[in-house]
């Protein structure tokens, strides 16, 4: 295989290259072709309807899961791809908002989506205002045997938290990074407060400074037309690229000091160091 990468923890996980419906109308002679790691990849759906991927003159492992494409570049994951039970409950509205390409690491890509902090700032009348700026202490905690990380007990002031919402409101939410370039975001659902909506991020890294973060919704909306949940989702996926793309360097510094964290970025800092430990070094600062 031609991989521009000796990461094993990126080369052994499970990427995604986009979304099932790329395969649409797709064949051996006709593939949906696409970058991953500095490589062309080739995806189609067999006679059968199986997936095929190929890189070069090599066949990948691929998987089709949660209407996403995934590929094992090494064909050999050192686990099984996430579980995400929210995509299949009952109730829940599934929407794709496919993709958006951001000129960043997707280390950076997915840090950003577990910082509560600049909300008021970046994201101003939707997930947050100011002067309701304050993060409030929560916990963070590594999952050994799932090898995930868990933020608990988040909450914040959102004027908007989606396009349902009608009224501000102090929003429960929950962050879980599966894998390096995947994390999924649970949030207070505006309609049933008792329950929480899930957003998945999947990054899909052609290089180690340039990405499509992908965003899946499973909501608990049944009045929201799709156009406006595509909408909201990819304003806010709006104003977070500019500031992603400016960020200097482009690629995660993961060794201790180099970038000065605050309470606020316990997550950042608990997603910095499980990097670290694991040996994590595409996209990041080496």
């Amino acid at each position: 295989m031609t991989f521009q990468c000796d990461d094993r923890t990126v080369l052994d996980d499970w990427l995604t290259v986009g979304p099932s419906t790329r395969l649409t109308g797709r064949s051996s002679t006709n593939p949906y072709r696409t970058k991953l790691l500095s490589s062309d990849v080739d995806v189609w759906r067999d006679g059968q309807g199986k997936v095929v991927a190929r890189c070069g003159d090599s066949t990948l492992m691929v998987q089709d899961a949660y209407g996403y494409l995934w590929i094992c570049p090494s064909g050999k994951p050192t686990k099984t791809i996430f579980s995400f039970p929210e995509y299949a409950e009952p109730g829940r509205r599934i929407v794709d908002c496919d993709g958006i390409g951001v000129a960043v690491s997707g280390l950076r890509m997915v840090e950003n989506f577990l910082d509560m902090g600049h909300f008021p700032y970046v994201h101003a009348h939707y997930l947050g205002e100011v002067p309701q700026t304050e993060v409030a202490a929560y916990e963070v905690n590594v999952d050994e045997s799932a090898g995930e990380i868990w933020a608990t007990n988040c909450r914040f002031y959102q004027p908007k938290t989606s396009k349902s919402a009608t009224t501000g409101l102090d929003v429960q939410y929950r962050y879980r990074v599966m894998q390096p370039m995947s994390a999924i975001l649970y949030k207070t659902a505006f309609p049933r407060p008792g329950e929480m909506d899930a957003i998945g991020l999947f990054v899909q890294p052609h290089d180690e400074e340039s990405i499509t973060a992908y965003c899946l919704l499973a909501y608990y909306d049944d009045t929201t037309t799709e156009t406006d949940l595509l909408s909201f989702q990819h304003t806010i996926f709006g104003q977070d690229k500019p500031i992603l793309e400016n960020q200097r360097p482009k690629r995660m510094p993961l060794q201790p000091g180099s970038e000065v964290p605050t309470r606020c970025d316990a997550m950042s800092v608990a997603y910095r160091r499980w990097l670290k430990a694991r040996g994590t070094s595409y996209g990041a600062v080496r």
